[in-house]
């Protein structure tokens, strides 16, 4: 008997109406729906300080990245949500994954990964999407090929959440069916 599928999904947004937290909500959906156990772990409830060598060597990890860890060590994959801020990622994006590269158990070593992007300018988030594509594979995770961008995602979402274009929706479950599909093929995982 194969152990279930499961996706850590994070998103790189504080804001509390985020377009990408919305993104990505259509996401885990569309995993959940696909069978896969899906964890979303809200960045904004355990607040890490920004990375700084000297404090990692004085007090060690801290206690919300060493959490997780702990959580990313027990998922196949990542799911993550990479707004875009001035053509980047965002801080806190990169500020997390910073923190969980510096634990002594690798948290991405074999994890397959896929990145979404929001956006209300009219290329959704691009440019960080490559950004945090790029950053994830320096980090060791597998990345699926699969780009999934929102643009004018200020007016892409209904009312209750649900994408309203269906290009869009398909968009999401064609990435989360090759994130699913991947994690399968390398972790034989149901």
């Amino acid at each position: 008997m194969t152990s279930p599928l499961r996706i850590l999904a994070l998103c790189g947004s504080a804001r509390r109406e985020s377009l990408n937290a919305k993104l990505l909500a259509v996401a885990v959906a569309a995993a959940r729906a696909a069978g896969a156990e899906v964890t979303l772990f809200d960045l904004n409830a355990s607040p890490l300080p920004l990375y700084d060598g000297d404090m990692e060597e004085r007090d060690g990890l801290p206690a919300a990245a060493a959490k997780l860890v702990e959580i990313a060590a027990t998922h196949n994959a990542l799911l993550v949500a990479s707004p875009e801020y001035n053509g980047f990622i965002t801080p806190l994006l990169k500020n997390t994954l910073d923190w969980m590269s510096r634990a002594e158990a690798d948290p991405f070593a074999g994890k397959v990964a896929a990145v979404v992007s929001a956006s209300p300018r009219p290329f959704g988030g691009m440019k960080s999407q490559i950004l945090a594509k790029q950053l994830l594979g320096n980090l060791g995770c597998l990345v699926v090929p699969a780009t999934c961008t929102l643009p004018r995602a200020h007016e892409a979402f209904a009312p209750g959440g649900a994408l309203q274009d269906a290009r869009a929706a398909k968009s999401v479950e064609a990435l989360v069916a090759q994130l699913i599909a991947t994690t399968r093929k390398l972790a034989a995982v149901g």
